[in-house]
């Protein structure tokens, strides 16, 4: 891999008046600006989105997901399920080849699915649920379970972060709490690693070997067909370069143009804005509850009286309209879970002063806290900027340090003091899918270092948390979620920021592109 040694403020990208050779390559080319750079290539070592869709092209999965939350059977030719919901047997499509052209076997997937099931929160619970993960046969993955698990191809399926990866048994043994170095998929497309230079660009390639599924794709589901020889991310770190790239035609796809531009981009002819992520995406404040003063519910929950989602989301959207929610709990609107049980945390008047006082009586003592935030990311940067000044409001003793996404990601896996190079708030997102359903929602784990970052231990939400798991009908699915959110409440394991709508830009070239999130089957270029 190679590293740039000065950060350009735009990239080296063909331009119309390229020569016709170079013109020609464009067409086979798709060329993409990510949300930020790839710096983690371990999906699931890593739960930022820009790892999720990065592996979704290079890697396969088991199951799909639909527009409608549905599974269906990606990998997977078929399962069987017997023994009253306790023995599930999953046959492997034949023909399956990694990017290296040997065979996927069964126990390549038994290795992946043990490494994500000790990281991904809905993983975790599945393998406690089992008893014995085996491969009888080269085709065969065979599920024994102490107790049924309906929920299983939900949990191999889901489309949110830490994915489950499908990778050669010889990498999946790799501890799942270190980064997996070397990317082997199965997936429409091949990383093409002597290609990537970090901050700059990322590149991948078609895997011809790859046979795709006969149905119409969907989100995560159906035939993954590659029309693109190349897939080349450049980052741009600058949002005006970025909009010039795409008003020249040097770039095909911005996936999160800033809401500031969008007028801009809209009056360029041959530019198109859309919602792919259609869940939309919600600010999340997080705790590092390792360490004081986090550690503390009562400090944690004194910011809750004072938090205003509308300040949150108005730095990230301006006065865009309809593109912003306020008032979201724990389950995204729209998904069968969302409910107002305790939301009056959020919604009624808003007290800084109360706050203030609350915090005094918690016991805070003054100490610096550490707010980290990435220069490079504008949403997570805008919504962390305004974080660090509602908390210095309430009155903590802040330390906003600026950074690169790639430096946030590592640090927030420090579970030390912010002396030991560790922090004590950090500000990310959360898609709606991934906050549709208590099972896979990362946020509302209380695991303790077992958790999302921030590691909370709230063994009250884990006991709300397994009565959903257990509730025999929707009805009392919807009382366990309920529970859930006024616990939450309680145990404060992040805060909800607010909810927005991010649109996508791409040349109106670009036809067949699939909703959900950056996926890069089916879409093709028209002319």
């Amino acid at each position: 891999m190679r590293r740039r040694s000065l950060l350009a403020a735009g990239p080296a990208l063909a331009t119309l008046a390229a020569p016709a050779a170079l013109r020609a390559q464009a067409q086979t080319t798709l060329r993409f600006i990510p949300q930020a750079d790839l710096t983690a290539l371990d999906p699931v070592w890593t739960s930022v989105y820009v790892t999720r869709n990065y592996a979704y092209l290079v890697y396969d999965t088991l199951y799909g997901q639909d527009s409608g939350f549905g599974i269906r059977p990606q990998m997977v030719e078929g399962h069987s399920v017997g023994d009253d919901g306790r023995l599930w047997r999953l046959t492997l499509r034949p023909g399956l080849r990694f990017h290296d052209n040997s065979p996927v076997l069964a126990r390549d997937a038994v290795a992946s699915i043990r490494r994500w099931g000790r990281r991904d929160a809905f993983g975790q619970t599945l393998m406690a649920s089992t008893a014995e993960l085996s491969a009888p046969d080269d085709r065969t993955i065979q599920f024994r379970l102490h107790r049924a698990f309906p929920f299983l191809p939900e949990a191999l399926g889901k489309i949110g972060v830490n994915m489950l990866p499908i990778m050669p048994e010889r990498l999946a043994m790799t501890d799942p709490f270190k980064q997996v170095t070397e990317v082997m998929g199965s997936g429409p497309f091949r990383f093409v690693a002597d290609e990537r230079v970090v901050g700059a660009r990322v590149v991948f390639a078609k895997f011809d070997g790859y046979v795709p599924r006969g149905e119409a794709p969907e989100w995560t589901t159906g035939g993954k067909v590659a029309h693109f020889d190349r897939v080349v991310w450049t980052v741009i770190p600058d949002a005006a370069t970025a909009a010039a790239a795409m008003q020249r035609r040097e770039a095909d796809w911005w996936e999160q143009p800033v809401f500031d531009l969008l007028p801009q981009l809209k009056r360029a002819p041959d530019l198109v804005q859309s919602v792919v992520e259609v869940t939309g995406n919600v600010g999340v404040m997080r705790f590092n509850q390792l360490q004081p003063p986090f550690d503390n519910p009562a400090v944690r929950r004194a910011i809750v009286g004072a938090l205003d989602q509308s300040e949150f989301v108005a730095a990230v959207v301006g006065d865009t309209p309809n593109a912003s929610r306020t008032g979201i709990g724990v389950f995204a609107p729209g998904t069968p879970m969302a409910s107002s049980a305790g939301l009056e945390a959020l919604t009624g008047p808003r007290d800084v002063a109360g706050a203030a006082r609350a915090l005094k009586a918690a016991g805070y003592d003054g100490r610096r806290i550490v707010v980290t935030t990435p220069t490079d990311y504008p949403r997570i940067d805008a919504m962390s900027q305004v974080g660090a000044d509602l908390l210095r409001r309430i009155g903590f003793n802040v330390d906003l340090q600026a950074m690169d996404w790639g430096t946030v990601i590592q640090r927030r896996a420090n579970k030390g003091t912010p002396e030991q190079g560790g922090w004590n708030v950090q500000v990310t997102s959360l898609t709606g899918a991934d906050m549709s359903s208590p099972a896979g929602h990362i946020g509302i784990r209380g695991n303790g270092e077992n958790a999302w970052f921030g590691w909370p231990s709230a063994p009250e939400l884990e006991r709300a948390r397994d009565a959903w798991l257990a509730a025999p009908d929707l009805a009392l699915q919807k009382e366990a979620a309920a529970q859930i959110q006024r616990q939450v409440f309680v145990d404060v394991p992040y805060l909800p920021l607010g909810q927005f709508f991010q649109p996508t830009v791409m040349h109106k070239s670009l036809t067949g592109a699939v909703q959900g999130m950056a996926l890069f089957w089916n879409i093709r270029r028209s002319g």
